[in-house]
């Protein structure tokens, strides 16, 4: 196959980054590398549907990997899994071909991160606002790879891996249709255990806490956490910006733990938590925070809710701050970031966050005692409603109209014009009825 085809099949077929940022993947492989990685580190407490990825869907893994090799011109290929995983290992190892390895990643959070991957693998750090590019390296989740594989034999993302844990009879790992609402993802599970739940869509990290069960996972959804309503992980995640702006400026101790254990600052990245939380105590009573401190924060919630002592939001006040710098156009250029960046920090291996002993300090470690296994589900459900906004790039417009009949696999909105972006797929075969953001399908009878 002629790699511009390829790079035509994958926008065609709707393929993004399934790590969470859903970046679209045709762009990524119009770039040269010299090494592609492969992302199954899976650092969300609970999640599993990286390793089940690595396990059940090796051989179009494998597939995808050397089509994005061969298009990008990389020659060395590397797999990475955190050292617990033992059975996706075990399993892999036995299967790489000779120009893909192996690598074990610490049992540490975020092991994942795009920025710690390129440094552990290659012994190169991006720089400061870049991309993983601009070192020669490409970086794709496991799933966004099975996705290039399917796409290459014409199949469309219609479906996403995903995870469904916590206050649930039976947590399980499978691929459902895009557009299908939680409440019937979760179904699937059994029964909720637990009184007033509400939902971690995405990881207890990073995801968000959502109490509307007829949200409707995306090609980016990754994992859905059950959780009891009055948790200290829900109560602490569910914060608004006025309780912890007001709440850091009654708190801060200036300790500088957020900043001592900042995975990014570890890496010598100018990102220092302490002083954007340092910032609110000389404004106003609703802090406008405008520290410059806060733009290389990859919001990874260590110093949330793992290092500050008083249980202050430092994590939410950056992502606050870069909104403010953004809008008060404070934004420093990547040549500004770079120029302050130090050397890697002497302690950076012994700050490193144990998995383990952070999901205990979650609370979530009552439910390591099921793991999300693997549930071959063969589901169509009553309907799905598809999000018309949940990549990046430019938000594709609705070619079908109410009414219409359509197939599963078959387009149903495109971007405008010649703008970054790729088209959405129908899940389920059914009837269009056009929503306010979104596509609505109801199942053929």
């Amino acid at each position: 196959m002629h790699m511009n085809a390829l790079v035509e099949k994958v926008r065609n077929a709707g393929v993004v980054g399934a790590g969470g940022a859903g970046f679209p993947t045709y762009v990524k492989m119009q770039t040269q590398a010299d090494v592609l990685i492969a992302n199954g580190a899976e650092c969300e407490p609970l999640l599993y549907k990286d390793q089940t990825i690595i396990q059940r869907f090796s051989a179009e893994l494998l597939q995808g990997m050397t089509l994005l090799m061969e298009q990008t011109g990389a020659g060395r290929g590397v797999i990475a899994i955190k050292d617990k995983h033992e059975d996706s290992i075990a399993h892999i190892e036995a299967l790489l071909p000779e120009n893909i390895e192996l690598k074990r990643m610490p049992n540490m959070y975020p092991a994942g991160d795009e920025y710690e991957l390129v440094y552990e693998i290659t012994g190169n750090r991006i720089p400061a606002g870049g991309l993983p590019k601009d070192v020669g390296v490409v970086v794709q989740n496991v799933e966004t790879l099975v996705n290039i594989a399917r796409a290459a034999e014409g199949k469309p993302v219609t479906c996403t891996m995903i995870t469904v844990h916590g206050e649930v009879e039976n947590p399980f790992t499978a691929w459902l249709p895009i557009g299908m609402r939680f409440a019937d993802v979760i179904s699937l599970a059994g029964a909720i255990t637990c009184d007033d739940p509400v939902v971690i869509d995405g990881g207890a990290m990073m995801g968000e806490v959502v109490d509307d069960l007829d949200m409707s996972i995306s090609a980016v959804s990754s994992g859905l956490l059950v959780l009891p309503r009055d948790t200290n992980l829900v109560k602490r995640r569910s914060e608004t910006e006025q309780q912890y702006k007001r709440i850091g400026k009654s708190g801060c101790d200036q300790c500088t733990l957020c900043t001592e254990m900042c995975p990014r600052y570890l890496l010598g990245y100018p990102i220092q938590p302490h002083l954007v939380m340092r910032s609110l105590l000389t404004t106003g009573e609703v802090s406008e925070t405008l520290s410059v401190h806060a733009q290389a924060c990859c919001e990874c919630n260590i110093c949330t809710l793992w290092a500050c002592p008083e249980q202050l939001n430092p994590r939410d006040i950056c992502v606050s701050t870069k909104r403010d710098l953004k809008k008060n156009d404070l934004w420093l250029t990547p040549q500004q970031l770079q120029g302050q960046t130090r050397e890697v920090h002497s302690m950076r291996e012994y700050r490193a966050v144990p998995s383990e002993r952070l999901t205990r300090k979650l609370g979530l470690a009552k439910y390591d005692s099921k793991t999300a296994h693997w549930k071959d589900v063969d589901v169509v459900p009553s309907r799905v409603i598809i999000p018309l906004h949940q990549r990046m790039g430019a938000q594709p417009e609705a070619i079908v109209k109410t009414g219409e009949t359509v197939a599963e696999g078959a387009v149903i909105a495109a971007p405008p014009g010649d703008g970054m972006g790729v088209p959405l797929h129908a899940s389920i075969s059914g009837k269009v009825t056009l929503l306010d953001g979104f596509i609505e399908i109801n199942a053929a009878n």
